[in-house]
């Protein structure tokens, strides 16, 4: 069994077609240890016109998606049932065990490494890609909880979906060939320090007379003052 497994929904999954076969990701799906399934929105629509947005109620320019091809795209591929009298935002109740639904959107909870190690401790994760002027709100009431990465617009959460599941699978054991590279790098609280990296040569002549060097405390050979070197330099991403 895969140590967690994603699912993206979206309406143009050739999109993660090279993301899934290239490197880590690839090598950690063919080991088994992830799962990864891209879902096709657009073979949920039911209407017989196959239209998967609209124009938005009340006006303004571009299209919506639509919220039921998305509803039945996650009911055939996790349990779920509606609650007819829910108190919160989300209206429904998934039965799969420690599995979570996430809209991925630019008014979401920041995406940062404390949540990224929440993800990788789940069975399962579902994320919702939107595009356009975004999906019908109602897909709130399908959520658990709307995550951004960052203060800005992109086209689509696609390329969001896919920084999400590098992040957290790198914290999946066995996906990164040594799990020392996490190790001496994860803080307490589960941030990550990340500090400047060289390698040979030591020294290197853009052009003739000028050296960029690498700094002489990692040569020395003393893991002391490196470690020191490195806790200085480096910055704690949380």
């Amino acid at each position: 069994m895969p140590k967690i497994r994603f699912d993206v929904l979206t309406i143009f999954p050739s999109l993660f077609d090279c993301f899934l076969n290239e490197s880590i990701i690839n090598k950690a799906i063919k080991k088994g240890i992830l799962k990864i399934d891209i879902h096709d929105v657009r073979n949920y629509i039911t209407d017989k016109h196959k239209v998967v947005d609209d124009r938005p109620y009340g006006g303004g320019i571009g299209m919506v998606l639509k919220i039921d091809p998305f509803y039945n795209c996650l009911k055939s591929i996790c349990r779920f049932k509606v609650l007819e009298k829910a108190k919160t935002t989300k209206k429904i109740e998934v039965l799969s065990k420690n599995t979570k639904i996430v809209l991925l959107g630019p008014r979401g909870k920041k995406f940062n490494q404390k949540k990224a190690y929440e993800y990788s401790k789940l069975n399962r994760l579902i994320m919702v890609a939107g595009r356009y002027e975004g999906i019908d709100e109602r897909i709130k009431y399908l959520v658990d909880e709307e995550i951004s990465i960052g203060d800005f617009v992109v086209m689509g959460g696609e390329v969001p979906a896919m920084m999400i599941i590098e992040a957290v699978s790198r914290l999946i054991p066995g996906v990164l060939g040594k799990p020392k590279l996490l190790d001496e790098r994860i803080t307490e609280d589960k941030g990550f320090i990340e500090y400047p990296q060289y390698t040979r040569p030591s020294i290197f002549e853009p052009k003739k007379g000028v050296k960029w060097e690498v700094p002489k405390v990692l040569l020395t050979g003393d893991h002391k003052k490196i470690a020191e070197w490195r806790q200085k330099k480096g910055k704690v991403v949380k």
